[in-house]
């Protein structure tokens, strides 16, 4: 092996040795200009928490069905399709509506003729009146007539028996004039409540009688969530709870427990429940009749405290996470309970309002600088 000679060997020491200090200390440079690593945290808290179970159930309308004609008549127009979004009082068909229309009109008169008749008879009970009072101002002379002033007070009877007879009039031809107006309204086919047509039942040109239907109609923003619920998993289900379901497009949502309906299937020994559901962002339009999955708890929630599930690590002892503080990390093992959704419950090494890294923690050694992307 050939000796490097000490000359040789301090000159290439005086070259090297500066190149070595520089890269030194660029390295020392570039560690102390390290922003960190981006992460994402998210806080522990305490929070109530069950175990669950899945429960099949559905998207029921809260109103749904056959919309009808009020009176008869044949289909004039059709003014909606299958698939067509209504609002309230929004026209569906219109009938045939010119009798009517003359019925109202004849009503009308009536109702002018029967108005005047009343004027008429009240002028003339003025009249038999003002007749009376005079004879009677005359009891006390020689003109005064027994006979005449019994008439007069006759006429005065007769004449409030036709004023009275007339007024009653007024009232039936009134009545009779609000039925023609209520039938001629009706002849216009009316949505009641919002919704979409899912079915046409008659056509232009038809006669429909009363009660006929016309087209089937399904509310369907106004959805809930009905679910056959065993009897032993009611307790978790009191009026007011809060659940989770999940849609068929995989989107999650919440819901609260409107009502249990006190009937059970004697085959199945479930109850129906009836949820309000609170509807996110979904990937798909909503329908009736859509199944949905419901997380039905086992029991009446407890207070526990959870971490997410995204920020614990499994090693070779066990669960560890890494706890955001003061633009670093530390680590820290954890015990941990039940999992129910997207966290686990926290049985010991943190504490409510302790910063947990759920994203970018894979990468993470303990004392490494962080930069939060986003705080939740």
């Amino acid at each position: 092996m050939a000796l490097i000679a000490p000359r040789t060997l301090v000159a290439t020491l005086r070259i090297a040795l500066p190149c070595l200090l520089l890269m030194v200390a660029a390295a020392a440079e570039a560690v102390a200009q390290d922003p960190g690593t981006r992460v994402r945290v998210d806080a522990v808290r305490s929070e109530p928490m069950a175990q669950t179970v899945p429960v099949i159930g559905r998207l029921v309308a809260r109103r749904a069905g056959l919309v009808s004609s009020r009176i008869n008549g044949p289909i004039k127009a059709f003014e909606v399709e299958v698939g067509d979004r209504v609002e309230a009082e929004a026209v569906i068909a219109v009938l045939h509506d010119e009798s009517l229309a003359a019925r109202r009109d004849l009503a009308a008169g009536e109702l002018q003729e029967a108005t005047a008749k009343v004027q008429t008879m009240q002028a003339q009970l003025t009249l038999a009146e003002q007749e009376d009072r005079r004879i009677q101002g005359l009891r006390n002379s020689a003109a005064y007539s027994k006979a005449r002033a019994e008439d007069a007070a006759q006429e005065v009877v007769r004449a409030g028996a036709e004023l009275s007879e007339a007024r009653a009039n007024v009232a039936t031809y009134r009545a009779e004039l609000r039925l023609a107006e209520i039938n001629l309204y009706n002849a216009t086919i009316r949505a009641p409540y919002a919704g979409v047509v899912t079915e046409r039942l008659s056509e232009a040109g038809s006669y429909l009688p009363v009660g006929a239907p016309v087209v089937r109609m399904v509310a369907d923003e106004s959805l809930e969530i009905e679910a056959d619920v065993p009897f032993q998993r009611l307790n978790g289900l009191p009026v007011g709870a809060e659940v989770r379901f999940a849609l068929d497009d995989g989107t999650e949502h919440s819901a609260t427990v409107r009502a249990v309906v006190p009937e059970e299937n004697p085959l199945t020994r479930t109850r129906a429940v009836r949820f309000v559901p609170r509807f996110g962002e979904t990937m798909k339009p909503l329908a009736s009749a859509q199944s949905v999955t419901v997380q039905v708890p086992l029991a009446a929630a407890r207070e526990a405290l959870t971490v997410h599930k995204d920020a614990v690590i499994q090693n070779g002892s066990g669960a560890i996470v890494y706890v955001a503080e003061n633009g670093t990390v530390r680590l820290q093992p954890v015990q941990l309970g039940e999992a129910v959704g997207s966290r686990f419950e926290v049985l010991g090494g943190l504490t409510d309002g302790d910063r947990v890294v759920i994203r970018g923690n894979e990468r993470l050694i303990p004392g490494d600088k962080i930069l939060v992307d986003e705080d939740t």
